[in-house]
């Protein structure tokens, strides 16, 4: 036989009113300020109250479901810990990993395309070494029109869709190059999306024994790319505000970031530091390949949708 409250719910009652003793969300009993069924926080006053309104508010602010800020400083300060966390089961804690991926790459994508300067270069986006043309997406500048024609014949690309990509790519150099810029941008996101399973594969061939799950390693990555989002994010943030920062909050930044990826492997894979080092530079030989690559497509992509 169903529960009152059950019944309830299920004939579409209306939930009962502030300050009884059902919870206004579900229906079901309460017998405290959060709900046992559904979690909602039960509040005595109705939501039209002022104060209530503001006492919320203000909770919402300093709290943010406690979760967010727990798992940001522990990203931020603890390398590997919220990785390590998941894999012994303490997960309510703290933000689901592929969410907190997700709202992390979106803020850092957003930051860079309101600050193009932080830590961008400003010069032109075609550079020349010797005979090698050098394409730098990221960049601001123009080139002139038969300059542009000239550069992007040497690309030599003579495959599918190639009218259009050479249509574009002059298109791109000779105007001004925030389309291209925004373009890649836009779909490095997907890109790096598409680079954690791969590394993933890497990782797994590194650590055959003990045998790990495929799902461990792309775990690691999802919460170590997060990080990634989240440190370049304030870098962003703190080069735009005070330009002269730059020149000594670069190499503290990689370093750190560096440092931060041994200490995560470390902590999640328990092995020596002599070994972790040996492991971290063949994964810094992984990131450097499938992330060329990755790279090259991205740009390619970009240039023949613009």
């Amino acid at each position: 036989m169903s529960s009152p409250a059950a019944a309830g719910v299920s004939r579409g009652a209306r939930p009962a009113a502030a300050g009884t003793s059902r919870c206004e969300n579900c229906g079901a009993p309460l017998t405290g300020k959060y709900c046992s069924a559904c979690g909602q926080h039960h509040f005595d006053h109705p939501v039209h109250d002022f104060g209530h309104f503001v006492s919320e508010a203000f909770e919402d602010l300093t709290h943010a479901d406690s979760r967010l800020w727990r798992t940001l400083i522990a990203l931020l300060f603890r390398p590997g810990f919220l990785t390590r966390e998941f894999l012994d089961g303490r997960r309510v804690r703290y933000l689901p990993p592929v969410r907190l991926y997700l709202v992390l790459s979106v803020v850092f994508f957003l930051i860079v395309a309101v600050t193009p300067d932080a830590g961008m270069s400003q010069r032109p986006i075609v550079a020349r070494k010797g005979s090698l043309v050098v394409l730098k997406p990221l960049g601001v500048g123009r080139v002139d029109p038969v300059r542009a024609k000239e550069i992007c014949t040497n690309f030599d690309y003579t495959g599918p869709l190639a009218q259009r990509f050479n249509a574009n790519c002059v298109k791109a150099l000779s105007g001004d190059s925030a389309d291209l810029r925004n373009g890649f941008l836009h779909n490095a996101g997907r890109a790096l999306f598409v680079l954690l399973p791969l590394l993933a594969l890497a990782m797994k061939a590194l650590y055959r024994k003990p045998a790990r799950h495929y799902v461990e390693h792309l775990l690691f990555f999802v919460h170590s790319h997060a990080f990634v989002f989240l440190v370049l994010a304030v870098y962003a943030v703190l080069t735009a505000l005070g330009p002269a920062l730059r020149p000594v909050l670069h190499p503290a930044l990689w370093i750190y970031i560096w440092v931060y990826f041994y200490a995560a492997i470390r902590r999640v894979y328990g092995q020596g530091w002599l070994l972790t080092a040996a492991k971290l530079g063949a994964l810094a030989g992984a990131y450097v390949v499938l992330g060329s690559f990755l790279a090259l497509v991205t740009m390619a992509y970009s240039v023949l949708t613009l």
